[in-house]
């Protein structure tokens, strides 16, 4: 989805932003119907006027109307495959003749087209980084005269993996729900997680831990020959391996109470029964604090490609945190205008490292400057405010004027 550029002023109005909307305009069969003042890209679900459907769904719906006082709804809603995107520069799409009749035309972004839309203008995209680049810092009487853009966008990329890692809220989050099989697959553009959380009745966030050595996931299952403890080969002489790991299959069925110590006391198939109840009421000998907690665990599965849960989290919502490189959608992946300046010196800094006609002072300059830059980059994301310091300060009941 294109955003607003840093040199490209904005062009909606409140209708376009708020709501998503864009007419009515005259209708005439055929015609090419642009909305340049969409900062959105237009995505439509077929590839040719009721030609083959390539994707589920489209980001906006259109409405034929007869008069332009009409209020669009579902019964003058146009078909899907009668609705195309001709001219993406433009937002230009064409409406099929099994279309009409109609005299007006009125376009309405989805939910999700207005929700990626709003607060879109705090950002750019890696694109526009690129195109800033070529025309603020290349070329005659600057230090670098002639850079490929190849080469720009090589830089970019890489400055925005860096930046993503540590400085950039490059983190996303997904809802997920834990099936009885304990695992999910990791997301696709993942790179790291941050933290899991599984969300209580009351939607409040408990966190969830690491197995950190309580269990673990085997990365391969070799079959052992029972007698001499050798992996066993197939006939093509590669090792043969199980389906499914004993340690996992364990840890799936196992209960958390006889981990945590969180004991029934009339339960004699626990650690703890009733007679050492009597005996240490009160007393936790032996206690392991980091393992002594009920929310329950979480892995990294290399071997599935999975996040495993433990048995006391099935069918509950989790919340996934993780780290994204900030590249998944490559040249359309969005950079906030708080770094911008960081990233135009972290590219001028390892383009001039790279080159034998700069010298190694200014070459020492843009290094000092891509560190600035990414510094003080870091502490506007910090996103600090006064208030919000103050009443976190009073929950450790400080004595804070105001």
């Amino acid at each position: 989805m294109t955003k607003t550029a840093a040199t490209i002023p904005l062009t909606e109005n409140d209708s376009n932003y708020y709501a998503g909307q864009a007419g009515p305009v005259a209708a005439v069969a055929n015609q090419l119907y642009t909305f340049p003042e969409f900062n959105t890209k237009l995505i439509s679900n077929y590839d040719l006027l009721g030609g083959t459907q390539v994707r589920d769904t489209g980001n906006f719906q259109v409405h034929g109307l007869f008069s332009s006082t009409s209020v669009p709804g579902p019964g003058n809603l146009i078909d899907a495959d009668q609705v195309v995107v001709w001219d993406t520069t433009q937002n230009g799409i064409r409406i099929g003749t099994a279309g009409f009749p109609f005299n007006f035309v009125f376009i309405q972004l989805t939910d999700i087209a207005r929700g990626d839309n709003w607060g879109s203008y705090r950002n750019l995209t890696l694109n526009d980084i690129v195109n800033n680049f070529l025309v603020a810092y290349t070329g005659e009487g600057q230090i670098l005269t002639t850079v490929a853009r190849t080469q720009v966008l090589f830089h970019a990329r890489r400055a925005m993996q860096e930046l993503s890692y540590d400085t950039l809220k490059a983190f996303k989050a997904q809802e997920l729900t834990v099936p009885t099989g304990l695992s999910v697959p990791i997301p696709i553009d993942y790179v790291n997680y941050v933290n899991l959380c599984y969300a209580d009745p009351n939607g409040i966030l408990h966190p969830l831990y690491p197995l950190q050595g309580l269990s673990g996931n085997p990365t391969e299952l070799p079959i052992i020959d029972g007698a001499t403890g050798i992996p066993t080969q197939s006939s093509y002489d590669t090792n043969l391996e199980a389906s499914q790991s004993i340690i996992e299959d364990r840890w799936s069925n196992a209960n958390d109470n006889d981990i945590t110590g969180n004991y029934d006391a009339y339960n004699t198939s626990g650690v703890y029964d009733y007679t050492w109840w009597k005996m240490a009421y009160g007393q936790r000998y032996g206690l392991i604090p980091e393992i002594s907690q009920r929310n329950g665990w979480f892995s990294v599965n290399e071997r599935t490609g999975t996040f495993s849960f433990s048995s006391n989290l099935v069918n509950k919502v989790i919340e996934l945190k993780y780290i994204s490189d900030g590249l998944a959608y490559d040249l359309n992946s969005l950079v906030p205008k708080f770094v911008e300046d960081a990233l135009y010196s972290k590219i001028m800094y390892n383009i001039c490292a790279s080159r034998r006609d700069v010298d190694g002072g200014t070459k020492q300059f843009y290094k000092r400057d891509s560190y600035v830059k990414t510094r003080n980059a870091k502490i506007r994301l910090s996103n600090l405010k006064l208030e919000e310091i103050t009443q976190v300060f009073r929950g450790q009941s400080k004595w804070i004027k105001h």
